[in-house]
């Protein structure tokens, strides 16, 4: 694979994505609304994560939970290379209620960057398991291999939080009943009966984005599920709230690393 390239792999289990990359590229704070699992094979990155900076390098594994802000930059000038899945909340769910026997379905990854020797040969072996010409008599491998992975890394049961300021709350619950809508600065402040000044640093504080960087967060999420249901670019784009197919395309290729026609072209 060339320096700088992303490549969405096709996936022989729905509801998990397969990317793999070697690239330079860093990535600005953002989030996911799936969990993401992968492995470093060469260089090294730093990444803000929900639990502090953090530093990985070749053999270790990353993780992320739905909804943490993360960036990510190389270490140094050679870049680096990893694999990943993304994971629907309602696959990690299931395995969640496996594992637990039936006594939670919450569940989300405690470290966003560690070593484990045992771990990384099970991922390596469920990526090729997932991304592996669809047969149907593998997949009970691949479900079998999914779970031995999260019993060992999932925490499993309703993890304690840190909520939010309820006025920050409810500002982002605002812009969470529809991010497509053309919303101000004024409007949140007005719902979270605070300043526009007090509304963006508590909403930073507390999320981790300025509201303007989560409602861009919450479109291209959006806009990313509707070309997963096979939406043209330029529908999803405008249905998503982007001024246009090119804007979305930016967000896009700035937030997972390839561009909306990759990805549609890799998950048909």
């Amino acid at each position: 694979m060339a320096k700088g390239q992303f490549r969405m792999l096709r996936s022989a289990t729905v509801g998990i994505d397969a990317v793999e990359a070697e690239t330079r590229h860093s990535f600005a704070r953002h989030t996911h609304d799936q969990f993401g699992i992968g492995l470093i094979y060469q260089g090294a990155q730093k990444s803000l994560s929900g639990r502090g900076m953090v530093e990985a390098g070749a053999g270790d594994m990353i993780s992320v939970n739905p909804g943490e802000v993360h960036d990510g930059a190389p270490i140094g000038d050679a870049g680096r290379s990893w694999r990943m899945l993304y994971l629907d909340p309602s696959v990690v769910a299931a395995a969640a209620e496996d594992i637990s026997q039936g006594r939670s379905s919450e569940g989300e990854f405690s470290t966003p960057a560690f070593r484990d020797a045992g771990a990384a040969h099970q991922f390596h072996a469920l990526f090729a398991a997932i991304t592996a010409p669809v047969a149907p008599d593998e997949a009970i491998r691949r479900e079998e291999l999914l779970l031995l992975l999260f019993g060992s890394l999932l925490v499993t049961g309703r993890v304690p939080r840190t909520e939010s300021p309820a006025a920050v709350a409810s500002a982002r619950t605002m812009i969470d009943d529809d991010p497509t809508v053309a919303i101000t600065l004024a409007d949140l402040a007005a719902e979270a009966r605070l300043s526009r000044f007090q509304l963006v640093r508590h909403f930073a504080k507390a999320i981790g984005l300025t509201p303007h960087a989560y409602i861009i967060q919450r479109r291209i999420e959006l806009a990313r599920r509707l070309i997963g249901k096979g939406a043209p670019l330029a529908e999803a784009a405008f249905a998503a709230g982007f001024a246009d197919q090119s804007h979305m395309t930016r967000v896009f290729v700035s937030k997972y690393g390839l561009s909306p026609g990759a990805y549609a072209e890799a998950i048909k």
